[in-house]
C-alpha cells in the first residue's frame, strides 16, 4: 500500500494512524500541499481525485476521502471495524465526524495559526469546537471508546485532529472523558502522535 499524505493533514492522519496500529505494510509519501495542485508529483496527481490528501493506492486501486478510506482498510484488513452490529453506530460516528470535529477543528487551527482571521471567525469557530468537544466528552462519560467493542476507525476518526487542540489554545484535561480516551490511544503498541508520524519524509511502517 501506498498512502499519500501532508504535514499538519489530520484527514490524513487518520489513515497513516489505521496502517500504524494495525501494523499494515505501506510506505507513507509526503505532498507538498504548498505546491500548486498541477505541480504535484505526477502519481499523486493522477491519483487524487479531488487534488486532496489523504490518498490511498491498494492493489493498484486509488481510494479518496479520509473516512471512505477508513471504511476500505477495516474491512480490507478486518481491523477496527467493531462488531457487526456496530456498523451502524460506526458510519453514523464516520459522517458526524466529517461535519463536525472534522470541520470545527482543522478550520479554527488553520484560522488561528496560518490565516489569521478576524476575532468574529475565530469566536464563531470555536465555539462550534467547544460544542463538539462537549458531545464527545459527554458521550465517553459512559464508554472507554466510542464502541462497546474497543476501539474502531470511529475513533480514529474522530480523535486524529485532537491530538492538536494545544495548537488552538484548549486545554484537553477541561474534557476528561476525552483526555482519558486519547491517552488510551497513545499507550497502544506502534501509535505515534501526528507531528511524528506524518514527519515529510519516505517511511515504511
Amino acid at each position: 500500500m501506498l498512502l499519500y499524505g501532508s504535514t499538519d493533514s489530520g484527514h490524513s492522519y487518520k489513515v497513516r494512524s489505521f496502517l500504524l496500529l494495525s501494523g499494515t505494510p505501506h510506505v507513507y509519501q509526503w505532498i507538498d500541499l504548498a505546491v500548486p495542485r498541477p505541480q504535484r508529483p505526477a502519481g499523486f496527481v493522477s491519483a487524487s481525485r479531488f487534488g486532496e490528501v489523504p490518498v490511498l493506492i491498494d492493489e493498484g486501486l486509488a481510494y479518496c476521502q479520509s473516512n471512505a478510506i477508513l471504511m476500505h482498510l477495516a474491512q480490507r484488513t478486518n481491523t477496527f471495524q467493531g462488531a457487526a452490529s456496530e456498523r451502524q453506530s460506526i458510519l453514523e460516528w464516520l459522517s458526524w465526524e466529517t461535519n463536525r470535529i472534522g470541520f470545527s477543528v482543522p478550520n479554527l487551527r488553520y484560522a488561528q495559526l496560518w490565516a489569521h482571521e478576524p476575532p468574529e471567525v475565530l469566536a464563531y469557530l470555536r465555539q462550534r469546537v467547544m460544542a463538539d468537544l462537549r458531545v464527545l466528552n459527554e458521550t465517553l462519560s459512559c464508554t472507554e471508546f466510542l464502541m462497546p467493542s474497543g476501539l474502531t476507525i470511529a475513533d480514529l476518526s474522530c480523535a486524529a485532529y485532537l491530538f492538536w487542540l494545544h495548537q488552538v489554545d484548549i486545554a484537553v484535561a477541561d474534557f476528561p472523558n476525552i483526555a482519558r480516551w486519547l491517552e488510551l490511544q497513545r499507550v497502544m503498541p506502534r501509535w505515534e502522535h501526528p507531528d511524528t508520524a506524518m514527519k515529510p519524509k519516505l517511511a515504511t511502517a
